[in-house]
């Protein structure tokens, strides 16, 4: 079982309506010893990079914190706004790290390189989301 040992943890968990609910991500989180306090949430697109929470989040982070999520799409669904934050956190002397995704280290080349590829799928996969529901509002 993963365990980090950071100066603070910080999550982070979103869903994308409110007819979805955060217990999974949650769970997961406390498994790893992510403290109930530290949590921040939203209920919005992945695809939106302005989140009221993970705005605050962003704020409140400084150097030697830890950044933990579920999964990587749960914090960004583009590659771009991927990157972005990353390199934020990067500025900022923040650790990045994904439960459902634990080999990626985006410290190293290889690392970073994965990071964007799992980044890209993450932005398909909501791409293809977007085309489906699209279809089925034009067969409706």
């Amino acid at each position: 079982m993963l365990k980090y040992t950071p100066l603070c943890y910080f999550r982070y968990a979103r869903v994308s309506s409110s007819s979805q609910n955060f217990n999974l991500q949650i769970d997961a989180l406390l498994k790893v010893g992510v403290p109930e306090k530290n949590i921040y949430k939203d209920i919005s697109s992945g695809a939106k990079a302005n989140r009221k929470s993970l705005d605050l989040l962003s704020n409140k982070l400084r150097e030697g914190d830890t950044i933990i999520v579920w999964k990587m799409d749960r914090i960004a669904r583009s590659v771009s706004h991927m990157l972005k934050l990353v390199d934020e956190f990067k500025s900022k002397e923040v650790a990045f790290k994904s439960i459902k995704e634990p080999f990626i280290d985006t410290a190293s080349a290889h690392g970073k390189f994965i990071f964007t590829m799992f980044s890209a799928v993450a932005q398909l996969e909501r791409d293809i989301i977007v085309e489906k529901t699209l279809a089925g509002l034009e067969s409706a």
